[in-house]
């Protein structure tokens, strides 16, 4: 049984700690929000000019003004601030940003990352993901395992434009848990149900498998 995206973000959440500034890209990335550790603090930055991103709101505490760089709404928390943009990518290219989260078309063995565009297709475009990569001292990624026709997204080497060169760290997917080690994907755990022949199958990256491979605890 693969993995939903809810719970995608779930195991992407225990990656973070205690004092971390944390950038939350479009899409599944977004949800992480949601399972952030209790006691714990952390400071979800967004590069629209938000710091002190919380849990998407309900229906009674929405407000419309409030939105994240993919124009969800969004919650606030005590001392939360505001800020131009220019500031929000000050902040990401000078090196303060602990954590990005990226969702992604392809990545790669080499640790790269393709994001932004599908040549003939209408996508949203770069957002800040460049400079993300850049200026992170972590990045990981949230994605399915393969296209909707079975292919991987997991490759020896991207096709498409790249985002960024040699940042990847680790990868969540609906199928697995994978670390980017000395230009190999190391498989770290398999999603309920989920076989190691699957993934196998699923990965055209070289893939490192060592022991028992353990099941995502959700």
């Amino acid at each position: 049984m693969s993995l939903t995206k809810e719970q995608i973000a779930q195991v992407i959440a225990r990656e973070l700690q205690d004092g971390y500034y944390v950038n939350l890209g479009i899409g599944i990335p977004t949800l992480v929000a949601n399972y952030v550790p209790e006691n714990m603090e952390i400071m979800l930055q967004s590069e629209n000019g938000l710091l002190g991103m919380g849990e998407f709101p309900t229906e009674e505490n929405i407000d419309a003004d409030l939105i994240n760089a993919g124009k969800q709404t969004v919650t606030v928390l005590d001392g939360g601030s505001f800020f131009s943009s220019a500031e929000s990518f000050a902040m990401i290219r000078g090196g303060h940003v602990d954590l990005t989260v990226l969702g992604a078309f392809e990545i790669d063995q080499s640790g790269n990352i393709a994001s932004y565009m599908i040549p003939g297709k209408l996508v949203k475009g770069m957002g800040g993901a460049m400079d993300l990569v850049a200026g992170a001292d972590n990045i990981i990624v949230a994605m399915t395992h393969a296209n909707k026709h079975g292919v991987s997204k997991i490759l020896k080497e991207c096709t498409l434009p790249l985002t960024g060169v040699n940042c990847v760290k680790k990868v969540v997917t609906d199928l697995a848990v994978m670390e980017l080690i000395d230009g190999k994907f190391h498989l770290l755990e398999r999603a309920p149900g989920v076989s190691v022949e699957e993934i196998q199958e699923k990965t055209q990256a070289e893939l490192v498998i060592s022991g028992e491979v353990s099941e995502i605890k959700i």
